[in-house]
């Protein structure tokens, strides 16, 4: 469910209400690159402003709430925003700054409970509330419930800076009015489909037939949309890893179609997601591909696997796997990302069992650590795969993708 969607909804008089059973918290950071930058730009508070790419190809990344005001939203192009609020101040990301600032959130969260499971950089679940804006500096907004589920939706309609608490015996009266966008899973075209055949509402949803509702979208998503209408969801907070996901973007300064330029940025982002994964201390066991053609319609593949890795060569064979199964036909490709799932600590007893510890995967991984170490000291001038180096992919702009901030999220 898109922000604006619904009215912002915050508990002013907490005494008012039994929060008892309401064990999860989910906190969101308000704009959070927008808020970074104006944590050491105070001068632009108040003004629209955003955190975007400067050039043809530049999208908007994060925008404060002034300039949401205009229309201007997360992925859509600089330029497009610009033209929607002119005079707005555009400042090019610092990725350092948000990793750093998502460091110490988290750090902080950490403090108030062990039970702590980090969703993005700029979001998490835990079990009890603690002070954000006094530490940061940065407004958060967090959603108080009994699941996981009713609890993010709180913190969206609560956005920013509020805190909205929903006792079990509420949860009906919030969620069966609201569009059904708003259950945990459903993106623009499952929405579309079930208004389509006449589901518009959750409540549309929660007392449908299941034989119906399973003849549009299947037994398994039938089951789990029900279940989240009546707001139940059975998950706990899993304080697994900071890093739920890693990895990283490239969008192409000019459409691509040669199929050797597109492996080789595969290569590339492999080999940089990879480096990320090892130097989080991490393995993984999900290879993510998303793909955004000249269209702009955009598309992810996975494949996940049983022994976990952290290896440049596992992440790049699952990637060209996952490009070989898009299916593009004569369409250009605008950008692409590898990212990496289903994190775990590397060392655990069942990572050391599933990777291959023979001599020739023995000296690959020291070999990779040293590689490592240099980019970690020469950046760019570091050695690379000898397929980068000899015919280097066009210019383009590297994001991060651990997680996201705030509307760039995808809804699934």
């Amino acid at each position: 469910m898109s922000k604006q969607a619904a009215p912002r909804r915050v508990t002013a008089d907490l005494a008012a209400v039994d929060d008892s059973s309401c064990m999860v918290l989910h906190v969101d950071m308000d704009a959070f690159f927008a808020a970074v930058e104006l944590r050491r730009r105070p001068e632009l508070a108040g003004r629209p402003m955003m955190v975007a790419g400067v050039g043809g190809r530049g999208v908007v990344l994060s925008a404060t709430y002034e300039a949401r005001a205009f229309g201007v939203r997360s992925a859509m192009p600089t330029h497009q925003a610009v033209a929607r609020c002119p005079g707005i101040t555009v400042i090019p990301p610092d990725h350092h700054a948000y990793r750093d600032a998502s460091r110490r959130l988290m750090s902080l969260l950490g403090e108030v409970t062990p039970v702590l499971e980090a969703v993005s950089v700029d979001e998490a679940f835990l079990d009890v509330s603690g002070s954000v804006r006094d530490r940061l500096g940065l407004s958060a907004t967090v959603g108080v419930a009994s699941t996981k589920f009713v609890a993010k939706l709180a913190s969206s309609l609560a956005k920013p800076d509020g805190l909205l608490v929903v006792p079990p015996g509420e949860v009906p009266g919030l969620l069966r009015p609201l569009p059904t966008g708003a259950l945990w899973g459903v993106g623009p075209r499952t929405a579309e489909k079930l208004r389509s055949c006449g589901f518009a509402t959750v409540a549309d949803v929660a007392d449908a037939p299941f034989a119906r509702l399973a003849s549009i979208i299947g037994q398994a998503s039938a089951r789990s949309l029900q279940a989240l209408a009546h707001g139940h969801d059975d998950r706990p907070v899993t304080p697994e890893t900071a890093d739920v996901t890693i990895g990283t973007e490239r969008t192409f300064d000019r459409d691509v179609a040669d199929e050797a330029v597109i492996r080789r940025t595969l290569l590339d982002l492999s080999a940089t997601a990879a480096r990320r994964l090892r130097r989080a201390g991490h393995v993984g066991r999900t290879v993510v591909l998303k793909v955004r053609f000249d269209d702009f319609t955009t598309i992810t593949r996975s494949e996940s696997v049983e022994a976990p890795f952290d290896d440049d060569r596992d992440v790049y064979a699952a990637a060209v796997r996952n490009w070989q199964r898009v299916g593009r036909g004569h369409r250009s490709v605008r950008l692409l990302g590898v990212r990496i799932d289903n994190l775990r600590a590397a060392g655990t007893v069942e990572e050391q069992m599933s990777l291959d510890t023979g001599p020739p995967r023995a000296g690959w991984r020291a070999a990779q650590r040293a590689v490592d170490a240099l980019a970690d000291r020469f950046g760019p001038a570091a050695p690379r795969p000898a397929a980068l180096v000899d015919r280097p992919a066009p210019p383009a702009r590297h994001a991060p993708s651990d997680g996201g901030e705030d509307a760039a999220r995808p809804s699934a």
